[in-house]
């Protein structure tokens, strides 16, 4: 169809001409509302967003002395992260003379796991970064 009937076209439904593809021999076109195509395209990217699930990172510290209570009560909370649906990030931060023991503190990362492993996977094991030891938990898939 030639430039000036589609114009014509357009003109008497009230419409608008969209290039659909430009760079194509020949150009092609449609008619159609505009403002109605961009409306829709902008409710279905909200709609989109709305149902999109954005999981946070939370932290837990414990520290290489921790007692088994105290460990129980630190995965108490960790679990009601790991439920809600976000990962977990557990650090352990080492002062003076824990840091020639690291060892122990990646015992006592691998105790927390077993804590809470029925409700977690390691996304990262533990591992000694500075004068930290972090391992990251992330929710089982359901």
């Amino acid at each position: 169809m030639t430039i000036q009937e589609a114009m014509r076209l357009k003109n008497q439904k009230n419409l608008d001409l969209v290039k659909i593809s430009p760079n194509a021999t020949p150009p092609v076109c449609k008619i159609m509302d505009y403002g109605k195509y961009k409306f829709e395209q902008q409710k279905r990217e909200k709609e989109a967003k709305k149902n999109q699930k954005t999981s946070e990172l939370k932290e837990v510290r414990l520290s290489m002395t921790i007692e088994q209570h105290d460990l129980e009560t630190k995965a108490k909370h960790a679990r009601k992260f790991l439920s809600a649906g976000d990962k977990v990030k557990v650090s352990i931060m080492m002062r003076g003379r824990q840091q020639a023991h690291s060892n122990l503190g990646i015992q006592v990362m691998e105790s927390f796991f077993k804590v809470c492993e029925d409700l977690a996977t390691m996304d990262k094991y533990p591992a000694k970064e500075g004068r930290n030891i972090i391992m990251i938990l992330a929710p089982n898939k359901k």
